[in-house]
C-alpha cells in the first residue's frame, strides 16, 4: 500500500494534502492486463469458486462521506466508529504495547505529549467567513510590520541622517509594491478558485522545473518565516524584560519545541480561537499610530531629533536598493489568501478577493503609520530594544498599554510562526505527490497531522535560529530571497496564463500580474546581490540544493515506475489452483471431516498443521508487476484469497474496480473509500474487523514491497509492513508478509 494522500489543494489552510493520485494504465498496460487475465483464466479456479471460499463478508459497511460531517463549534476533528464496529460509537485502540521499562515511559510519554492517537477521526475543513479568514490567513502578512519598517531603518541608518532622509520614499517604493502585488493576488484568485499557490502556478504555466524553484522559494521562505518570527517575538519579549536578553537562544528553541508538540498534538482549533491574538495585533498598532499621531500634533508635527549614529556608508543608490528589499520583507505571508479559497464560505473566489482587499489595506495603513510615527518620533534602531517598544515607551510609558502592545506582538509573530506548520508540510506532501519528495511526507500521523512535514521544518528552522544567534537583523537577508522568488515565479506564470487564456478583461489581468511580477523581481535581485555575503548566498544556494535533490528523486521514482510498468511475458501468475496436486481450494470449515480445533479466549492453540486456516488478505495499490506478482503469490497458496484497495476517492475506487474488471475479476476484490486520512489506518481497522467475524481464522495480510538496488533509495519508499506490524501487534493470529519487487 502507498502512503496516504488528501483531498485539498494548494500549500493552504482548507483541505489538507494532496489529492489522491492513482497512475492510470495507457492503452499498452490495458491490453497486458486483459492478456493477463486471460492467462489466469487458465490456471486459476472460476472467480465464483473464489468467492464461495471466502470463509468472511467482506463487506463491512462504509465510512461516512465527507459532506455529512459536521464539527463540534471549536473543533474540526469528527470520530469515527471503525469499519464493522459492534456498535455506532465502538473505538478500536490500535496503538501497539510497549516493551520494557524504557518503552512503557515512552509510551507514557507519547501520550501525555502528543495525546491518544486519533484512529478513528475524519478531519473536516472549516469554511471561514471574512471575519474570521482575516486574522486566521493574514497574521504573517500583518505581523510582519512588526520587523519590516526596523529592517529598512536598519540598512538607512548606516548612512546617518542623510540616509534617515530616504525613509518615507523607500516606504512609498515598499507601498507601491504592496498595492501591485495585492492587486495581482486578486487576479491569481479569479484564474485559481480552488487555490492557487507559487507551485500550483508556476508548475502549471511555466513548467516543472519553474514549480520546484518556486517550491523552494516558499520552502525556504517558511523555514525562515519561523526563525524571524520567533526572533521577533523574542526581542518583543526582551524589549519589556530586558534580564531574559541572555536567554534569547533557549526561549527562541524553547519556543520551537512547543511549537513543535502542539503541532504534532494535530489538533487544530476553529479559526474563531486564532482570530483573537491577530485582532488584538491590530488593536494595538492602530492604538499606538493614533497616540503617536495625537502627540506630535502636539508639537505641530515637528520630528524630534534623531539620535547621533555612526556612520559606515554613505548614502547612495546601493544602501536605498539595499533598504527597500529588507523593508519589503514587510510582505510576506501576503500570497496565503490565495492558497486558500476553497476554505471560505461560499462564492469562494468572492469572500478571498474581499479578504485580499482588507489584508491589504490593513498592511499599508499600519505600515505607514510606523513608518510616520519612526520619522515623527526621531528613534533609529537599537540592540535592546526594538523600534515597536521605543515608540510604545514614548506613547504609554511603562504601564499596562505598553505591555499589551508588546504582548499583543510577541502572540501574533508566534500565530505567523505557526502559520508556517500548517503550509510548510501541505507544499512538502503536494510535491511527495508529484514525486518531487519522499513519499514519507504524504503520511498522516497519529493525530492527523503531517508528522513528517512538522518535524522536518522545526529541526530546519532551529537551526537556522541558532546559526544566526536569533537576530532578527542578520536573517532578514535570507529572508527576502525566498520570499520575492516565489512572488516573481506565481506572478510570471499569472502572465502566461492569461496570454493563454485571453478571456474577458484578459489584458487588465496581465497586466496586474506582469507589474507584480517585475516588481518583486526587483526585490529579488536586489536582495541577492545586495545581501550576497550578508547571508542571501545561504537562501540561494538551498534553493540550487533543492531543485538538485528533487530532480535526482523524482529520477528515481520515474524509473521505479518504468519498472512497475506492466508489460508482455513480464507477469507473474499463479501455479494451476484447479485440478493438480494439493489441495482443492476450499473454505475453511467447509468439509465435515475437517478436525475439530479450539482457540482459547486470549489466544491460539493450533499445534498442528492441520489446526490452521487461512485467509489471505492481499493489500493492493494499483494493478501494477508488483501487485500482479502479490496477487499470483497468494493464489499460489490454494487457501481463500481477498484482494483490498483503500482509495482516498469515489473516482479512485471506480477506475480501479474497472480496471480489476478488465483483468477478469479472478479473486474477490473489496474497496474500502477512505477520503480522510491515512491509507494505513483504514487498512488496520479492516483486518481488526475480519478478525472480530472469525477469531479463529489465521489472518495473513500480504503486501507487494519495492526493494531498491542501493539502500539509500530505500528511504525513498513506504513502510507499511512495520507499521502494520506494530499497529496489529497485539492483535492474535495476524500474521504480516511481503512479496518482495526488486528494482
Amino acid at each position: 500500500m502507498t502512503d496516504t494522500h488528501q483531498s485539498g489543494a494548494g500549500e493552504s489552510a482548507g483541505p489538507p494534502g494532496p489529492a489522491a493520485r492513482l497512475t492510470e494504465l495507457d492503452a499498452e498496460q490495458l491490453d497486458v492486463l486483459r492478456g493477463v487475465g486471460r492467462a489466469w483464466g487458465r490456471v486459476s479456479a472460476s472467480p465464483q469458486e473464489w468467492r464461495r471460499a471466502l470463509p468472511v463478508d467482506p463487506d463491512l459497511g462504509a465510512f461516512p462521506p465527507a459532506a455529512q460531517l459536521r464539527p463540534a463549534r471549536f473543533e474540526r476533528l469528527v470520530p469515527l466508529s471503525p469499519l464493522g464496529a459492534a456498535s455506532p460509537g465502538e473505538q478500536v485502540d490500535t496503538q501497539e504495547p510497549a516493551a520494557g521499562r524504557l518503552g512503557r515511559a515512552g509510551a507514557w510519554l507519547r501520550r501525555h505529549v502528543l495525546g491518544v492517537p486519533l484512529r478513528s477521526s475524519a478531519l473536516v475543513s472549516e469554511r471561514m467567513r471574512k471575519l474570521v479568514a482575516l486574522p486566521v490567513l493574514s497574521a504573517d502578512a500583518l505581523s510582519s510590520v512588526a520587523y519590516g519598517p526596523e529592517a529598512m531603518l536598519t540598512v538607512l541608518v548606516l548612512a546617518g541622517t542623510a540616509g534617515t532622509a530616504y525613509s518615507f520614499p523607500v516606504s512609498g517604493a515598499i507601498v507601491l509594491l504592496m498595492v501591485a502585488v495585492g492587486l495581482s493576488y486578486r487576479q491569481t484568485i479569479r484564474a485559481y478558485p480552488h487555490g492557487g499557490g507559487s507551485y500550483i502556478v508556476a508548475g502549471a504555466n511555466l513548467g516543472p522545473v519553474a514549480g520546484l524553484v518556486a517550491a523552494a522559494g516558499l520552502m525556504t521562505d517558511y523555514v525562515l518565516t519561523v526563525a524571524v518570527s520567533i526572533a521577533s517575538g523574542v526581542a518583543a519579549i526582551t524589549s519589556a524584560l530586558p534580564a531574559l536578553a541572555p536567554d534569547t537562544l533557549v526561549i527562541g528553541v524553547a519556543v520551537i519545541v512547543l511549537l513543535l508538540a502542539g503541532n504534532l498534538r494535530g489538533i487544530r482549533q476553529a479559526g474563531a480561537l486564532f482570530a483573537a491574538p491577530t485582532y488584538a495585533f491590530i488593536a494595538a498598532m492602530f492604538a499606538l499610530i493614533v497616540a503617536g499621531l495625537v502627540d506630535a500634533a502636539g508639537q505641530d508635527f515637528r520630528p524630534r531629533p534623531t539620535p547621533a549614529v555612526t556612520v559606515t556608508e554613505s548614502a547612495g543608490l546601493y544602501l536605498i536598493m539595499r533598504a527597500f528589499s529588507s523593508g519589503a520583507t514587510a510582505m510576506t505571508g501576503i500570497e496565503a489568501i490565495s492558497n486558500a479559497v476553497p476554505a471560505f464560505k461560499p462564492v469562494e473566489w468572492r469572500q478571498a478577493r474581499t479578504t485580499l482587499t482588507w489584508m491589504v489595506g490593513l498592511l499599508i495603513a499600519m505600515f505607514a503609520g510606523i513608518v510616520v510615527l519612526i520619522h515623527l518620533a526621531g528613534v533609529v534602531p537599537r540592540g535592546a530594544e526594538t523600534i515597536l517598544s521605543q515608540l510604545a515607551h514614548l506613547s504609554f510609558g511603562s504601564g499596562w498599554v505598553y505591555v499589551f502592545v508588546q504582548a499583543a506582538t510577541a502572540a501574533v509573530l508566534l500565530l505567523a510562526a505557526n502559520t508556517a506548520y500548517n503550509d510548510f508540510p501541505r507544499v512538502l506532501s503536494l510535491l511527495a505527490r508529484d514525486s518531487y519528495a519522499p513519499r514519507v511526507f504524504m503520511r498522516l500521523g497519529d493525530r492527523l497531522a503531517y508528522s513528517n512535514g512538522i518535524i522536518l521544518l522545526s529541526v530546519a528552522a532551529a537551526l537556522v535560529y541558532v546559526a544566526f544567534d536569533g537576530r532578527t537583523a542578520a536573517l532578514i537577508p535570507l529572508y527576502a530571497v525566498g520570499v520575492f522568488l516565489a512572488f516573481t515565479l506565481s506572478q510570471s506564470g499569472m502572465v502566461v496564463h492569461w496570454w493563454r487564456l485571453r478571456d474577458r478583461h484578459w489584458r487588465k489581468s496581465l497586466l496586474f500580474n506582469a507589474l507584480g511580477g517585475l516588481l518583486s523581481s526587483i526585490v529579488f535581485l536586489t536582495a541577492g546581490i545586495s545581501k550576497f555575503t550578508e547571508g542571501a548566498w545561504v537562501a540561494i544556494v538551498a534553493v540550487g540544493l533543492f531543485l538538485l535533490v528533487t530532480l535526482r528523486i523524482n529520477h528515481h521514482y520515474t524509473a521505479v515506475r518504468e519498472s512497475l510498468r506492466l508489460r508482455p511475458q513480464t507477469v507473474e501468475l499463479p501455479g494451476h489452483t484447479t485440478g493438480g496436486p494439493g489441495p482443492a481450494l476450499c473454505a475453511p470449515d467447509s468439509s465435515p471431516a475437517a478436525p475439530a480445533r479450539t482457540v482459547s479466549e486470549g489466544g491460539e492453540n493450533e499445534e498442528v498443521p492441520g489446526e490452521i486456516r487461512h485467509l489471505s488478505v492481499v493489500a493492493i495499490a494499483s494493478l501494477d508487476l508488483a501487485g500482479m506478482r502479490a496477487l499470483a503469490y497468494a493464489a499460489s497458496l490454494r487457501q481463500p484469497v481477498l484482494a483490498l484497495h483503500i482509495s482516498l476517492t469515489d473516482q479512485e475506487a471506480e477506475r480501479v474496480r474497472g480496471y480489476w474488471t478488465l483483468w477478469g475479476d479472478h479473486l474477490p476484490l473489496e474497496i474500502v473509500v477512505s477520503p480522510y486520512r491515512a491509507t494505513v489506518a483504514p487498512l488496520v481497522h479492516y483486518i481488526e474487523a475480519l478478525h472480530r467475524q472469525h477469531p479463529e481464522l489465521t489472518l495473513t495480510v500480504i503486501l507487494p514491497e519495492i526493494i531498491t538496488r542501493h539502500r539509500r533509495h530505500q528511504l525513498l519508499h513506504s513502510r507499511t509492513a512495520p507499521r502494520l506490524r506494530r499497529a496489529l501487534r497485539s492483535v492474535p493470529k495476524i500474521v504480516i508478509t511481503t512479496v518482495p519487487f526488486h528494482v
